[in-house]
Parts: C-alpha cells; structure tokens; sequence
C-alpha cells in the first residue's frame, strides 16, 4: 500500500478502490482540503505538507523534520479509517 518515491518527502499510497473521478486534486494546505473529507483528515497528521490524488492513489509530501517511520502508519490509518477498511 506505501511505497517510497524517488522525491525522498514524498510517499505513495495505493488503495484497492479510486479516490478520484475524472481528474487529479491536488491540495497544499488545510484551507485548501476543507471541502474534501479525506484530505482533510490528511493534514491532521503531524508533517503533511501537501497532497496529490490520482486514480487510486494518494501522493503524500511530508515536513522534511518528521520521519517517514512516523507518517506513514499514521497516514494508512487515517486512509483506513476513512474508508472503514480493516487492517
């Protein structure tokens, strides 16, 4: 579901459904994601910066400060708990 990209503040989730229709969205601050209620809770993680939804992922840019090791698990919770998925 998380992979690396080759941007080190950056990582890449995929999911086994669309999180777009028609298009990508793209979101650089919390204001910004406001209408949309999973980028929203996105940018309640601690060092998201920005985020990128296309298809069936989510590109996620982090605050160079905090480490992946950290993000990331945060990051798929929130992913799953959005959409009610089971571990």
């Amino acid at each position: 579901m998380a992979e690396p990209t080759p941007n080190p503040n950056a990582y890449k989730f995929t999911l086994d459904r669309a999180v777009t229709e028609g298009g990508s969205r793209s979101f650089v601050s919390p204001e910004q994601a406001a209408a949309d209620p999973l980028a929203s809770r996105l940018f309640t993680v601690d060092g998201v910066r920005s985020l990128f939804f296309l298809n069936n992922f989510i590109t996620v840019t982090r605050d160079p400060a905090r480490p992946w090791e950290e993000l990331v698990p945060a990051v798929v919770e929130v992913i799953r708990d959005h959409f009610d998925v089971s571990p």
